[in-house]
């Protein structure tokens, strides 16, 4: 069983800092995962991931994983730690994202989903047992069951519907599980997903399913998928007063760092976005005064670093203006070291937010740190 250790506890928030162990190391909390979908952190090299990022745990893709490079390419290469080179934690998806996103390629059934493949139109069938066998060949250290994403808006008949097929599939995911052992030697955790879309009556009923059937961990899944801010936040405090104490919470798919900041306060552990890396890659870089567009002119000759208060390896060595050359003359290298400045950003966020939880002023902290990076956040694009 994976138990979240707790260290402190904001006495004013839910906010809490602690840390679990895997096989491939020690996880502190509260932790942002890098997204690494295919088996890689877009442009950005492992050295700087782990040396100049301090990324402790990077999140990879069941669905995109079993297309390409096939689970028997991983299988010869001892999983993915080892066909990566990435020797900390790796937690997988399930897929089921992936599969509500390609809604036009898909069919729900009531023991898995049939799906064609956005690369070649191929069919492929994803059941809660098979989604846990590609995982085993992953040998990723936590496992994500098999969920359905409702969309939103959703009608409540659909969300009830929907909420009650993850909570069977999250029980033959756990059977599988149990069923079957880790390949490589290391131990693996499973997570279920909380789902239930905008209703707190579903969110409480698929919380207490999951709950049975006791999981390693728990996840928030169906936010962030267009509903307001408020109501994402509302029912992640909701939620979280449903999930074990001793587990750690995940939140899937959030977000930007206020959103990161407001679920620490409501009690989460654990996030992904692919933000980050996307708005680097389209010269958005996220900074301590706010989010800036690195194309913009004024900054044509603006010899200074990007942010003055970063210790990353792109702060360190090039200036605003140095960037947006590259960016203006699509030059490679832009990607990268955009993308190592914002994953910087990030990491550096959660660490800080695990220093102020500790000082018990994480509250105050947090709404300054809000104030000052929601100037020019209109500019950003996610």
């Amino acid at each position: 069983m994976l138990k979240l250790h707790i260290l402190a506890k904001d006495k004013n928030c839910k906010a809490r800092t602690g840390y679990f162990e895997t096989a491939h190391g020690r996880v502190e909390t509260p932790i942002f995962m890098p997204v690494g979908t295919q088996g890689t952190v877009k442009a950005v090299n492992k050295d700087y991931l782990e040396n100049d990022i301090k990324a402790q745990i990077v999140l990879s893709n069941t669905y995109h994983l079993y297309l390409r490079p096939g689970i028997n390419v991983l299988n010869e290469a001892g999983g993915l730690h080892g066909f990566m080179n990435w020797h900390k934690p790796i937690l997988t998806d399930s897929g089921g994202y992936q599969v509500f996103s390609l809604s036009d390629l898909r069919k729900l059934r009531f023991n898995g989903v049939e799906f064609r493949s956005h690369l070649d139109g191929s069919k492929h069938f994803f059941t809660p047992e098979k989604v846990i066998d590609i995982q085993r060949n992953i040998g990723s250290d936590i496992m994500m069951a098999l969920d359905e994403c409702t969309p939103y808006p959703c009608d409540y008949d659909y969300a009830k519907n929907s909420t009650q097929l993850t909570s069977n599939w999250a029980l033959l995911n756990l059977e599988a599980f149990s069923k079957t052992s880790a390949l490589y030697g290391n131990d693996q955790f499973l997570f279920g997903i909380i789902q239930g879309s905008v209703y707190k009556d579903l969110r409480e009923k698929s919380a207490k399913d999951l709950l049975a059937l006791g999981f390693d961990g728990y996840a928030i899944g169906g936010l962030a998928v267009g509903e307001p801010s408020e109501i994402m936040y509302d029912i992640i405090n909701f939620t979280t007063d449903l999930m074990p104490e001793d587990r750690p919470r995940y939140l899937m798919g959030v977000g930007r760092p206020e959103n990161i900041l407001e679920a620490i306060e409501r009690g989460i552990d654990m996030f992904d976005c692919v933000m980050p890396t996307r708005n680097a890659r389209n010269a958005y870089l996220f900074t301590s005064i706010g989010t800036l567009s690195m194309r913009n002119a004024q900054y044509k000759n603006d010899f200074n670093p990007v942010d003055i208060n970063c210790e990353c390896f792109t702060c360190k060595n090039f200036s605003r203006a140095y960037l947006r050359h590259l960016f203006i003359a699509k030059e490679i290298l832009a990607l990268e070291l955009s993308s190592i400045h914002n994953l910087h950003y990030y990491l550096r966020l959660v660490q800080q937010a695990r220093e102020h939880i500790k000082q018990g002023d994480f509250q105050n902290w947090k709404s300054e740190i809000i104030s000052k990076t929601t100037i020019n956040n209109n500019k950003s694009e996610d």
